[in-house]
């Protein structure tokens, strides 16, 4: 899943594809890399980022999606929490749903997703991006995440979302410390009992900053790509980045050393 950020304010490449000529270049940059997926967002989920309006979200993502589509065939994913943008998107040519707050910040986009019949990301965040880095205090991290996905999967199952059309993420970075996140990251198997696919994003994050001493979230490259290829190894089935063709390679031989028979 390659991430197209049209937002002035993510923490790594904000502005950059904020214009829709910026923002279709980039997802042909993507596509050619080899992603499977595109990932438009137009608000900001960074630790502190402010909440734009509805009309500006809408303003933001729905006008890349029809020209994308326009030009490309490759699956896009709406990253939004909003019932209305999430179907806006998929009217616009949209083909799955990622939703940072796993269905609770807006109920209705799990409606949109069953009645729309295409797959839904549901991933784990405490609070918001105003308040999140300060509710990190768990008794029992795994524990309470798989209770938080067990509960959602049920709801979604229950409004008509098949299985196989959820896929889960454990949020790093997201309400999260350094120490939590490599833990969720070596305990990512004890997700695969839930019977969904699995989704992991860690381009760039703060967490392989502070590890590695690198401050500039572009420099984080190699570090993303360690994180990408112990996912894989471990059963991830999908991985969220910025840099497409050095994950494209890094994910392909991931796969054949982890998941592909010989």
């Amino acid at each position: 899943m390659g991430i197209l950020n049209v937002t002035p304010d993510s923490f790594s490449d904000g502005g950059e594809f904020a214009s829709i000529a910026a923002a279709v270049n980039q997802a042909q940059t993507l596509a050619t890399a080899g992603v499977d997926i595109l990932d438009v967002g137009g608000q900001s989920t960074r630790p502190g980022a402010e909440e734009i309006s509805r009309e500006s979200e809408l303003e933001r993502v729905i006008p890349v999606i029809n020209a994308i589509r326009q030009e490309l065939n490759t699956p896009i994913s709406i990253d939004t929490t909003r019932a209305e943008v999430a179907q806006a998107a998929l009217n616009a040519g949209a083909d799955l749903i990622n939703d940072v707050s796993g269905g609770k910040d807006d109920p209705q986009i799990l409606e949109v997703a069953a009645r729309s019949n295409v797959p839904i990301v549901l991933m784990h965040r405490r609070g918001t991006p105003q308040t999140m880095q300060t509710l990190t205090d768990y008794g029992d991290l795994i524990g309470e995440l798989l209770a938080f996905f067990q509960a959602q999967i049920t709801t979604a199952m229950n409004l008509g979302i098949p299985r196989h059309h959820i896929v889960i993420d454990p949020g790093i970075g997201f309400a999260k410390t350094t120490t939590q996140n490599i833990r969720l990251l070596q305990n990512l198997r004890q997700f695969q009992t839930l019977g969904c696919p699995i989704l992991i994003g860690t381009s760039r994050k703060r967490f392989i900053g502070e590890i590695l001493n690198q401050p500039n979230p572009k420099a984080r490259i190699w570090g993303t790509a360690a994180t990408c290829c112990y996912a894989i190894a471990q059963g991830v089935d999908l991985v969220r980045v910025h840099d497409g063709l050095e994950m494209v390679q890094t994910c392909r031989m991931a796969d054949r050393l982890w998941r592909q028979s010989s």
